[in-house]
């Protein structure tokens, strides 16, 4: 099985590369534009290799053609503009006093109107030299970016997250229960999604858990919504709805955090990647100490605005998105059946939006692919979200494909986290100042 991965120097590598050592039977292609990461995050495989029985052969190439070709599976995270461009999103969203993270609200509709042109150009260059390989999508925004590239793959792009695997390990922990036995009835889309059930052997173990204050103490998202509104909700939120829930506490941490999460994540990568391009013997050890310090920064000024207090260490380790790529290729190149919350076309899983809309549902899984499972119907107040979301999705495919700065506008303003059809105008005008790469919009 030959896996190639886009991004293939970005710094989450090294988590694939760790769940793939014991595969076995993989090889693996690692594409990027940057050779000098490339280079750095090789050193970091080779280390982490040693005394592995079953390391993966790894390759290398700047070359898009040369990494698809043959390719089984490729992964895609890439990031469009870098961290630079994130930092930008940010800085640009902040002086208009509004969220600019890089999946919700301006950031995120600047950072798709970037990404979405590049992603198409990979679908239609894997549906020419790969035509029979499967995308595993993480480019973020992942939901939106799986729609666009669907559009010229099929089914045969799929999105994953690890906000649902860990969200599902932590409501488990909560219960006492093995994650394994566990089957979740989560609904939404891509990073804004809610927990509606925890079945365990035909029992819903939910309502007794939010009946619990003390035990949702122990969840992240309890100390960050607060037992209160998760019992108002009768559900459990994916861990980014607390930028909608509370978004205007979330600005104001991020104001007086001084630095955006952009700046936090570009200092120490570069200088991880500054120590990897010397060649030091403790690759490994450089580049996991970068790791876990990023952990720890995650979403921090979520917890400060809701007074959460430090992540707790078992969210620390690895064991998300990489664990969820790997299930997903065995179930599909080995016909293993499985379960997993994946990004897909609707199929009528969500009954608020069309079939061809993507998003983010448990899925059976084998060897012909994810096919989204019913679940059970979202509130009104989440259907209403989760619409109005996929709205501003599809007024960004619109402004790609038509080059339509109108639409690209639509998108800004329509977006719950951007609250005025001026501010709209504004931020619009200054991501096209900011960015060549919105030349296109006419």
């Amino acid at each position: 099985m030959r896996l190639t991965i886009l991004g293939g120097g970005g710094f989450r590598v090294p988590l694939i590369h760790r769940a793939l050592l014991a595969a076995g039977d993989v090889e693996l292609t690692l594409h990027d534009v940057a050779g000098d990461r490339l280079a750095a995050i090789g050193r970091v495989l080779a280390a982490q290799a040693r005394g592995a029985g079953h390391a993966p052969a790894v390759t290398a190439t700047t070359d898009l053609t040369e990494a698809l070709d043959g390719a089984d599976f490729v992964f895609s995270a890439i990031r469009v503009g870098g961290l630079d461009g994130r930092i930008t999103d940010e800085r640009v969203a902040m002086a208009e006093g509004v969220l600019g993270q890089e999946t919700a609200g301006a950031g995120g509709v600047s950072y798709a109107l970037r990404t979405v042109p590049v992603a198409v150009a990979i679908a239609r260059r894997v549906a020419a030299v790969a035509p029979h390989a499967w995308v595993i999508n993480f480019t973020n925004p992942a939901g939106l970016v799986t729609e666009a590239m669907a559009a010229h793959l099929g089914d045969r792009v799929i999105g994953i997250c690890d906000s649902p695997v860990g969200l599902g390990r932590r409501v488990a922990a909560a219960l006492g229960v093995d994650p394994a036995r566990l089957r979740l009835d989560y609904a939404g889309l891509n990073h804004l999604g809610w927990l509606l059930g925890a079945d365990l052997d035909g029992r819903d173990l939910l309502p007794g858990l939010l009946a619990d204050p003390a035990a949702l103490a122990t969840v992240e998202e309890g100390r960050l919504f607060g037992a209160e509104w998760l019992q108002t909700l009768g559900a459990v939120p994916n861990e980014y709805l607390h930028y909608y829930y509370n978004n205007r506490e979330t600005v104001a941490a991020v104001r007086a955090a001084g630095a955006t999460r952009g700046e936090v994540l570009l200092e120490q990568q570069r200088r991880c990647y500054e120590l990897l391009r010397a060649g030091p013997a403790d690759a490994l050890a450089v580049w996991d100490g970068a790791r876990l310090e990023r952990e720890r920064t995650y979403q921090a000024e979520n917890r400060a605005a809701a007074g959460a207090g430090e992540r707790d260490e078992t969210d620390l380790v690895s064991g998300g998105y990489e664990h969820v790529a790997l299930a997903l290729m065995r179930a599909i190149g080995r016909d293993e059946r499985t379960r997993l919350i994946l990004n897909v076309r609707n199929r009528g899983a969500v009954p608020a939006l069309d079939d061809d809309a993507v998003v983010e549902v448990p899925c059976t899984v084998d060897a012909a692919g994810a096919r989204p499972d019913r679940v059970a119907a979202l509130p009104d107040h989440a259907a209403g979200l989760v619409a109005t979301v996929k709205a501003s999705e599809r007024a960004v495919l619109q402004a790609v494909r038509d080059r339509s700065a109108t639409a690209a506008l639509r998108a800004f303003a329509t977006h719950p986290l951007v609250d005025s059809v001026t501010v709209a105008g504004r931020l619009l005008a200054a991501y096209r100042r900011a960015f060549p790469e919105l030349a296109y919009l006419r």
